[in-house]
């Protein structure tokens, strides 16, 4: 299949082809004794996932566990039907997000007042998982992988506040989610991801700490893709958060509504990106991985809440 990429160590990066998009969201199926499925993309993608799992040779018995980094639903979007499809996973999740894969109607409704229509192409609907198969996680928590390996879970938030980074202790990958921003592997850009209502800068920053002190050996980006510079890549996601709070201060001090502070931003931040100055197909996809609309609206709410 033309979405499945292997990346070594039994790791297989899968396209979820969100929206129909190419290079938007990945999921990754880690290949062990027990098949662990890190985020599954939106519900329309769970198909997607699905039958790239059973080319893999994963069918309805033989994935052990499905783990999600957070909620939002271009990462668990999918996990009820994914849960469906897979009758004896175990679905993993930070325990302030275990609630909402089991009742997903709150989160559903917030979503659709920040989406509105465009909720049911880019996501569809979060169906529900019963709760007795949901194992929720505290700050740290590991998955058995089998044969000794596991996937530990380290509690990152600040992009959202039931947020995890997972590391294999097989390849010693570190699954990023959103907490190090979103990735464009086409042009090596690197832009943050701070939408409302969780985004807290100190508290993002020593989730980007965190993920330097644990040592990992590549990053896997849910948008997009693994990246083997560690350091210099998460020292320049702190350099891009740093930079969007700054600038959207400094509009918020001059008085601007949301959609002149997102316009001065997205001026000022522009040379910064090449995904940019490419083609339209190339922009409109950065555009929806790290929009500056949500990332503006982002900041402004933490910092309404920490200056009023």
């Amino acid at each position: 299949m033309d979405n499945i990429t292997a990346l070594g160590g039994d790791v297989y990066e899968i396209d979820t082809k969100m929206a129909g998009y190419t290079g938007i969201t990945a999921g990754y199926l880690i290949l062990g004794d027990r098949p662990c499925l890190v985020e599954t993309g939106t519900s329309t993608s769970a198909p997607v996932v699905r039958d790239a799992l059973a080319s893999l040779g994963v069918g309805p018995q033989d994935l052990a566990t499905v783990v999600v980094t957070h909620i939002h639903l271009d990462h668990a979007g999918g996990v009820g039907d994914i849960a469906r499809f897979f009758p004896a996973a175990q679905i993993v999740v930070h325990e302030k997000g275990a609630r909402h894969l089991a009742d997903p109607s709150r989160l559903m409704a917030s979503a659709r007042m920040v989406w509105g229509d465009k909720l049911d192409t880019l996501f569809g609907e979060l169906s529900p998982t019963e709760a007795e198969r949901i194992v929720a996680l505290g700050d740290t928590g590991s998955i058995d992988l089998g044969n000794g390996r596991t996937l530990s879970s380290h509690y990152s938030p600040g992009h959202a506040k039931h947020h995890v980074g997972l590391v294999d202790s097989g390849t010693g990958d570190l699954y990023v989610g959103d907490a190090a921003g979103v990735y464009l592997p086409q042009t090596g850009d690197l832009r943050p991801a701070t939408p409302p209502p969780d985004f807290d800068l100190q508290t993002a920053l020593n989730s980007i700490a965190l993920f330097e002190a644990l040592g990992p050996q590549r990053l896997l980006f849910s948008h997009y893709g693994p990246v083997n510079a560690v350091q210099e890549t998460l020292e320049r996601s702190a350099e891009e958060l740093r930079i969007w709070v700054d600038l959207t201060r400094q509009a918020r001090t001059e008085g601007m509504d949301l959609d002149h502070a997102v316009a001065m931003v997205r001026d000022r931040t522009k040379e910064r990106y090449s995904a940019l100055k490419a083609d339209d197909q190339t922009a409109e996809q950065f555009e929806l991985l790290s929009g500056a609309p949500s990332n503006v609206a982002g900041i402004l709410h933490w910092l309404d809440r920490v200056s009023p």
